[in-house]
Parts: C-alpha cells; structure tokens; sequence
C-alpha cells in the first residue's frame, strides 16, 4: 500500500543552489582562466587571468549558477524530482555559453547539446562507476548502514591470508605458533605467564 503513494516532494532552495553552482563554476573558471593564462605566448602577468582571460571565469560562473538554479527551480515548479529536471537546467545552462556568440543556432544547439548528455549522465544513475544508487537510497537507513557493512566486510582469515599474522593481528592460536617459532629460530623455549594465583 505505501508503495504505490507517490513520495511527498519537499521544496528546493534554488537560490542557495543557484548561489552554490556559482562558487563551483567560479572555481572552475579560475582554474581554467589560469591555464590558459600560463599557455599563452607572452607574458601576460599574474592578473592576466582576470584581465585577459576572466571571461572564462564569468562563463563558467554563469553556467554553474544557471545550472543550478535551473535545476531546483523546475523542480519547484513542476513539485517531481526526476530527469527533466536536469534536462531543462541543462539546456539553459547550455544557451548560456551559447550567448557570447550572439547567433541563435548556437544558442540553441549549445542548449540542446548540453541537455542530451546532461539528461543521458541523470537518467542512467549520474555515476561513471555504475552504482546501484537507488536500491540503496529506497533502502530505510538502518538496513542501508546495515548493507554498506557487510559488501565491505572480510573474513578474517582473508585478512590474515594478505598480510600475515603479527603487528597487532593475533588470530585464534597465534601464541603458540610464536612459542614454536621462537624456539625453531633462536632455541629460546618461552614459557607463558599466568596472572591468576
């Protein structure tokens, strides 16, 4: 029964979104603007990435905060949380770049350009390592926790296997392999101590 009600969708800040793809782009531009400031032919100084190349900065400011503000906004709007959300952030954030040229064409190729890889990356689960994200997240959070545990847990048999016994690692009979070690190695026969009377 509570799988077939759709789940309650809560409101986006797309402003502080807005302002956060900003700061991300910004950063990016930066670092872009500063290689290209280092590759050029001349000597261009070290404000040479505000002055000669800052328009990347802005480019990439724009886009990050169209973007991000995009994104959120159509999820408002629309009260789902799904693909075509990033599909219409995209295409925006994509027209962006296409605005320095001034030509419709571009604008709008940009656009639609952005928008299918963009969608394409979202609806099959925005990871390049192919993760299971969303049996993950519909899991309640103790079963999550519960599950992340066990797929990187080992058996310490495999463990001692890799990297050996000792060093703080003392396995079920490690005492007495040491005892008899020792008295293989160095004739030195080691007695246990007992603390109890």
């Amino acid at each position: 029964m509570a799988d077939s009600e759709e789940p309650t969708f809560h409101q986006h800040d797309a402003l502080r979104s807005g302002m956060k793809g900003a700061m991300l782009g910004g950063g990016a531009g930066f670092a872009m603007s500063a290689v290209q400031n280092s590759l050029a032919r001349r000597n261009l100084g070290a404000f040479g990435v505000f002055t000669r190349t800052g328009s990347t900065i802005a480019i990439f400011t724009a886009v990050g905060a169209v973007y991000g503000f995009g994104k959120d906004a159509a999820a408002n709007l629309r009260e789902k949380d799904d693909t075509l959300n990033v599909t219409i952030a995209s295409f925006f954030s994509g027209a962006t770049i296409g605005l320095k040229s001034g030509r419709m064409p571009h604008i709008l190729g940009l656009g639609a350009a952005f928008s299918i890889v963009m969608s394409t990356f979202e609806y099959t689960g925005a990871s390049l390592r192919g993760s299971r994200r969303a049996e993950i997240l519909e899991m309640e959070e103790y079963d999550r926790k519960e599950y992340l545990r066990k797929n990187r847990r080992r058996p310490i048999e495999e463990t001692i296997a890799n990297i050996g016994e000792g060093r703080g690692i003392k396995p079920p009979g490690y005492e007495e392999r040491r005892r008899e070690r020792l008295k293989e190695k160095y004739g030195v026969e080691i007695n246990p101590v007992s603390a109890s009377p």
